[in-house]
């Protein structure tokens, strides 16, 4: 069943068309994976489709009675809320009906109230009850709460006001108030941004189950791969439609290309051909073959001319020189630790990175991936430890918060002024390879998207040609092609590689060690993404952890510890299991409790009535505290 349908769909926004004639019908429960590059207009078809942008021609079909929600750069978020109540205003409704629901109890437990009104009340009582199950007025709240745990948003947080909250944790909060509502057609723009491994497997979790039609916005291949099953490219302004996901598409889109480029070649031969033969017909100059000639004409006029099929294969040119080998032992981390006031991130960490070697850095948001990162660059002191730096070591530093570029200088500048000894030639050159053409290089740096942005950092690191690259999330803010460009200069690069990523796509095409950051230190799995999620579901002991240098007894103690703390992350998890099955048992005593109240038997016996009422009002008691302990648990788990 189609749900939503675009018929011949433009819009321009001056000489500058970003969509022409679009055309496409979605159907209930697909789940689309929007793809193109930045700029291509994605998001613009967004807000034409919830609304925000109105098509310059064209007709938007939404089935009647289906809702659509949409995560918009404004996050309509009320700043003085608490982080929870802003959460369950998504429920208000829900809440309205069971604020009345315990008024009615109360009237209902009133002796000197009369038959009829107690008949009355007990069929509103009756009635809303009904709508509050079908709404799930019970599980709303625990429901919230599982939400927001599950994108990041830590128990600790709930109470914080709205305007404390970082730019990322505002995403996750919004992110969560649209997941909660459950819109028949949810659109999401780049949702994975600004969360970290374990809130995207939420997130994949959540989508491959949600009933309803979702079309995504990301750059993120792998999510698309698990979520996707069709993908829309926008491709000059036209959508084409592939049945698959992006592997799929990736395949299909290149079949697709051979075999029309295969079509517009033999055209063109049989183009050429006949040119050719009313070209020598008419050097005959005479009438009968003046008359082939126009016969061949009208041939080649009835011809339908195929156009050059087109691929966008444009993206940055990226090239990762050395100037120097550096030595052996690259970097030697030793019981380093470091703390922001009471925030502790770290301590006693210790590893190493030998010459050539592709390590990522992975764990939640918060935990000091990149504070380590800066440590390493010299830009932060660390509280206790040392970090060594190996013979002719030459770091190249990108932080994905951009501070090495200047808001006010041009593009051109921020390159000449770095490296002054260059041509303007040169500099051109080497800034058209990373796509600012033209008057693009005169934009000041302030004005640049967060892909522009991205590329001019890439860049000035790629000229400082370094032998040891520290990456803080390089592909953020990247489109496909763009990723895919720096991939394969990474692949080709001889030097050695640091980098902290949330893209598994990259650390699975690029990483040969994964070294995981959590509140018990390090874990170090020698392979790439999909090795680490091997061992990490897995009861295994073949996980090393810092085990550089060290005895036999040490690295036997160091497995002993992973052991008890798998043993405790198990115990966890059943402490939870037994909480959820508790709260579960209490909610539906709860339920049993308010239908009783509505026989006439107990309405009608006061003393019946106020002792249901005492027990549901112990009931909720215990409720409270088991959420408090199921939050609790949850935040250690995380």
């Amino acid at each position: 069943m189609i749900v939503l349908s675009l018929n011949s769909v433009s819009k321009s926004y001056g000489v500058n068309t970003i969509l022409k004639d679009i055309n496409f019908a979605i159907n209930e429960f697909d789940k689309i994976g929007l793809v193109g590059r930045n700029g291509a207009g994605k998001t613009t078809l967004f807000k034409i489709l919830c609304g925000q942008l109105m098509p310059d021609s064209g007709n938007i079909y939404i089935q009647r009675d289906k809702t659509l929600g949409y995560l918009s750069q404004n996050l309509d978020l009320d700043e003085e809320a608490e982080v929870f109540v802003e959460t369950m205003k998504v429920f208000s409704h829900v809440k309205d009906i069971e604020r009345r629901l315990r008024e009615i109890e109360v009237l209902i437990s009133n002796p000197n109230a009369s038959s009829s009104e107690h008949e009355r009340l007990l069929k509103e009582y009756g009635n809303l009850q009904e709508e509050f199950e079908r709404l799930d007025g019970y599980g709303c709240e625990s429901y919230a709460r599982g939400v927001l745990i599950g994108l990041g948003i830590t128990s600790k947080d709930f109470t914080k006001k709205i305007k404390y909250l970082s730019g990322g944790q505002k995403t996750r909060v919004a992110l969560a108030k649209l997941l909660l509502r459950k819109p028949d057609i949810l659109l999401l723009d780049e949702p994975t941004n600004h969360l970290d491994l374990s809130a995207i497997y939420f997130l994949e979790n959540f989508l491959k189950d949600y009933r309803g039609t979702v079309i995504l916005i990301s750059h993120d291949r792998y999510f698309l791969d698990v979520i996707t099953n069709k993908t829309f490219e926008l491709l000059n302004g036209v959508i084409e439609e592939y049945n698959g996901n992006y592997s799929y598409f990736i395949k299909e889109r290149q079949r697709r290309f051979e075999e029309r480029m295969k079509d517009y070649e033999l055209q063109q031969k049989e183009i050429k051909r006949l040119e050719e033969m009313i070209e020598r017909f008419r050097s005959y100059n005479r009438e009968k073959s003046i008359k082939q000639a126009e016969s061949r004409e009208k041939a080649l006029d009835r011809i339908e001319r195929i156009d050059r099929p087109t691929v966008d294969n444009r993206s940055a040119r990226i090239n990762f020189d050395i100037k120097i080998k550096s030595g052996n032992d690259v970097l030697v981390v030793e019981n380093l630790s470091k703390a922001y006031g009471e925030k502790v991130l770290f301590t006693d960490l210790s590893f190493m990175i030998r010459r050539e070697e592709r390590v990522a850095l992975i764990g939640e948001n918060g935990r000091g991936k990149s504070t380590i990162l800066k440590i390493v660059s010299g830009l932060v002191s660390p509280d206790s430890g040392y970090v060594r730096l190996g013979k002719n070591v030459q770091v190249g530093y990108y932080d994905q918060e951009q501070r090495n570029l200047s808001p006010e200088k041009t593009v051109i500048d921020e390159i000449w002024d770095e490296y002054p000894d260059m041509t303007v030639t040169q500099v051109r050159n080497y800034l058209a390879s990373f796509l600012f053409t033209g008057d693009d290089v005169f934009k000041t740096v302030s004005t640049l998207s967060g892909g522009e942005k991205c590329r001019l950092s890439l860049l000035k690191v790629m000229l400082s040609k370094p032998n040891f690259l520290l990456l803080d999330e390089p592909t953020n803010h990247l489109d496909i092609l763009s990723r895919e460009a720096l991939e394969n200069a990474l692949l080709n690069y001889m030097g050695t590689l640091l980098v902290v990523s949330h893209d598994r796509y990259f650390l699975n095409k690029i990483i040969h060690r994964i070294i995981e950051l959590d509140e018990n230190g390090l874990t170090e799995y020698l392979g790439n993404f999909q090795y680490y999620l091997l061992k990490k579901n897995s009861n295994e002991d073949e996980i090393v952890i810092n085990a550089q240098g060290k005895s036999k007894t040490e690295i036997r103690e160091e497995r002993r510890r992973q052991r008890e703390i798998q043993e405790r992350k198990k115990q966890l998890k059943k402490d939870i299991e037994d909480t959820e099955k508790d709260i579960q048992r209490i909610e539906e005593r709860v339920k049993e409790l308010e239908e009783l109240m509505c026989l006439e038997e107990v309405y009608s016996n006061p003393e019946k009535s106020i002792e249901i009422n005492s027990e549901v009002k112990h009931l909720r008691e215990r409720l409270e505290e088991l959420y408090e302990k199921w939050e609790e648990l949850l935040s250690r788990e995380g």
